[in-house]
């Protein structure tokens, strides 16, 4: 019988470990994970600006098109802080949550930034890191 080795979950994840790929669900506040509104994936590298930071391509599909943007930030004292820019100056979101499943998952919410359209929805998310970028 094979034993399950327990692990903490990390207040912090430096660079390196929130360096590589992670899958992507987004859902509704009133839906749930297993039927998500949009997925794909970020793939994070070190911050090229900000010590301590990482910064990712993230592509998503969404209604009628895929997405990119870019996706920056950090997990610092137990928070997960990223913003979302598809152009790379205008920030369009900000994704706010916290790490889980040991630092090998982040969940919490992405909310349109200030001065984005009123009607944007708020979305949860989950990112998982993907097998192979541990």
């Amino acid at each position: 019988m094979a034993q399950t080795q327990a692990c903490e979950t990390p207040t912090s994840l430096e660079p390196a470990r929130l360096s590589g790929l992670w899958q992507l669900s987004l859902w509704p506040e009133n839906g749930s994970a297993e039927r998500p509104v949009s997925t794909g994936a970020v793939l994070f590298k070190r911050h090229p600006e900000y010590e301590g930071s990482v910064r990712g391509r993230l592509k998503r599909t969404d209604t009628g098109n895929d997405r990119e943007a870019l996706l920056s930030g950090d997990v610092v004292d137990g928070e997960a802080n990223f913003d979302e820019s598809a152009d790379g100056v205008a920030l369009d979101a900000v994704w706010i949550g916290e790490p889980a499943a040991c630092g090998l998952e982040l969940r919490g919410t992405r909310r349109p930034a200030d001065g984005r359209p009123a009607d944007a929805p708020v979305l949860n998310f989950l990112l998982k890191k993907a097998p192979g970028w541990r």
